[in-house]
């Protein structure tokens, strides 16, 4: 199923917890709809990384306003990857790394830094044609979306995602410790005072515990269908 010219080019959210497969599923659903993907987390993450590597306390919220006063960040979208820019230095391939990934989640949940980006994620949307996943695109960041969805899926098979991405991209780990850090990031997400993980009142929710990927674009693509 591809848009053609003519068809109104749609903004379209996926949000959900860690592991339901949100990044999977929006680069393949943006490739079957000739659409943008736009990561969001990966602006969390620079963040984090810039937080990592400046050596600045990131959980000290005056410290990382200070932080980002000071730094530069850029997203480009090549095909159907999110290309970001901190101080003019390419990190795309350090944003993935567990430690980023665990600053991220404290970073995540600081009113500032949620304040900081949300223009620059809501520019990607003025034109549409996009599928952005995240965990509060369809609440807070695009809350006038077109079509939103919440993909979830269980604790056992979110661990298990995880532990093979964690292991193919060659950072190890063990199920329990990623058990462990995917339910003590459920609970920050689900508990933050601001854009707390809820699915947006009029999202589509789907379990993708017993799906492959090609089965949740499947049932994606149904809900879309009716709105291009």
């Amino acid at each position: 199923m591809k848009a053609s010219a003519k068809t109104r080019r749609l903004v379209i959210t996926i949000d959900g917890p860690a592991g339901a497969g949100k990044s999977t599923t929006a680069r393949a659903l943006a490739t079957k709809l000739g659409y943008i993907y736009l990561d969001t987390g990966a602006l969390y993450r620079a963040v984090a990384w810039k937080a990592k590597v400046s050596e600045t306390n990131y959980s000290d919220s005056i410290a990382i306003q200070n932080l980002l006063q000071q730094m530069d960040l850029h997203v480009t979208l090549e095909d159907d990857t999110t290309r970001t820019i901190v101080d003019s230095q390419d990190v795309t391939a350090y944003l993935r790394d567990p430690e980023v990934t665990r600053v991220a989640s404290t970073v995540a949940a600081m009113p500032e830094v949620r304040d900081w980006l949300l223009p620059v994620q809501q520019r990607f949307g003025q034109t549409g044609g996009i599928v952005a996943e995240g965990r509060d695109m369809g609440t807070r960041v695009f809350p006038d979306a077109d079509v939103k969805f919440f993909l979830k899926a269980d604790l056992d098979t979110r661990t298990t995602r995880r532990y093979q991405e964690s292991r193919q991209a060659g950072h190890g780990g063990n199920q329990e410790d990623i058990r462990n850090q995917i339910h003590d990031r459920d609970t920050r997400d689900q508990s933050r005072d601001i854009a707390p993980l809820v699915p947006a009142a009029d999202a589509v929710v789907i379990d993708s515990s017993s799906l492959t990927v090609d089965e949740v674009v499947a049932t994606m693509l149904e809900s879309i269908s009716a709105r291009l």
